[in-house]
């Protein structure tokens, strides 16, 4: 019989994404300053929609906390990365690696919630805009905000505290740059099939039931945008919805090839470079979407500014 050894006594050994050839170094610092793009990108849309008037809007306080969601996404996976890259370091401890597990779930779920609160938002606001303070009252934009907290927050919880839950006897070196359930659980010693059903149907749910609700809320959308006489009606509708579907397209699209494939079909570098651009390249690209074309955040961008050098 194995010695199973208890979970709560070891570390982990994260393999990582780069080694310290020149190639790497560079593809290193490049993450790097993504990661510090990302904060300010995120860090400054949550307090542009803070400050300015213009912005005191249902949809911008979703964008807030969808921006907070990215923000909290890049600093629960970077800074680990950075700090055993360059103290040539591989280990995270148990607690590390659980709290990895919790954050990425909660913030991944949760956004997946957010989203569809996001679109629901966009239907209201182009199917029935003549109601669209009453149907989307501050109070019914916070509960949709706090309800994606919430069930990211249960996912993440089950998620890892199930994970953790298993003796790991063998190789403890996880083949990824952050701890991840499904990598994670390869390494354990114990039958682990009724958890990874539950868990790739979990994840599923997590991820098809918002995506249901995004896909009836544009759909009737582009229904009510066809039905429009007005030519400039429907470009301005055209533009309000297209930022979002970017984002939809760029989140849900990594989480599908990540959770949603059979586990034969799964390659371990393949799966690295898609958990990379979720967790290191869609956190910058959602500020840049949202406020390239948006007249109003760059508004608020201009008067921050004028405000600033005035000072």
């Amino acid at each position: 019989m194995q010695n199973s050894s208890d979970s709560s006594g070891m570390g982990f050994i994260l393999l990582g994404l780069f080694d310290h050839t020149l190639t790497h170094q560079v593809l290193f610092s490049l993450v790097f300053m993504t990661f510090i793009a990302s904060l300010v990108g995120n860090a400054l849309m949550i307090l542009l929609i803070h400050t300015d008037s213009r912005l005191c809007t249902p949809m911008y306080f979703l964008l807030s906390q969808l921006s907070l969601m990215d923000l909290m996404l890049v600093s629960t996976i970077i800074p680990k990365m950075a700090a055993n890259y360059l103290m040539n370091s591989r280990s995270i401890s148990p607690a590390g690696c659980g709290s990895q597990i919790f954050l990425l779930l909660t913030l991944g779920g949760g956004e997946c919630f957010l989203l569809a609160a996001m679109a629901y938002d966009r239907y209201v606001a182009i199917c029935h805009p003549l109601h669209y303070h009453v149907l989307m009252s501050q109070k019914l934009c916070s509960h949709l905000a706090a309800g994606s907290w919430l069930m990211g927050g249960v996912d993440g919880l089950m998620q890892a505290s199930a994970t953790l839950s298993f003796p790991y006897c063998h190789s403890r070196e996880i083949d990824h740059f952050f701890c991840e359930a499904p990598s994670l659980v390869r390494l354990a010693c114990a039958d682990t099939t009724v958890f990874e059903f539950f868990m790739y149907v979990c994840c599923t749910l997590m991820l098809l039931i918002p995506l249901s609700l995004i896909v009836v809320s544009y759909s009737l959308i582009l229904a009510a945008v066809l039905r429009m006489h007005s030519a400039t009606a429907r470009k301005k509708a055209f533009a309000t919805c297209s930022s979002h579907l970017a984002v939809v397209g760029l989140f849900y699209g990594a989480l599908m090839v990540i959770y949603m494939r059979p586990k034969s079909y799964r390659s371990v570098g393949h799966g690295k470079v898609v958990s990379a651009f979720y967790t290191i390249l869609t956190p910058v690209l959602n500020p840049l979407i949202y406020s390239v074309r948006n007249k109003e955040v760059k508004g608020a961008f201009r008067n921050w500014l004028s405000k600033k050098h005035a000072m």
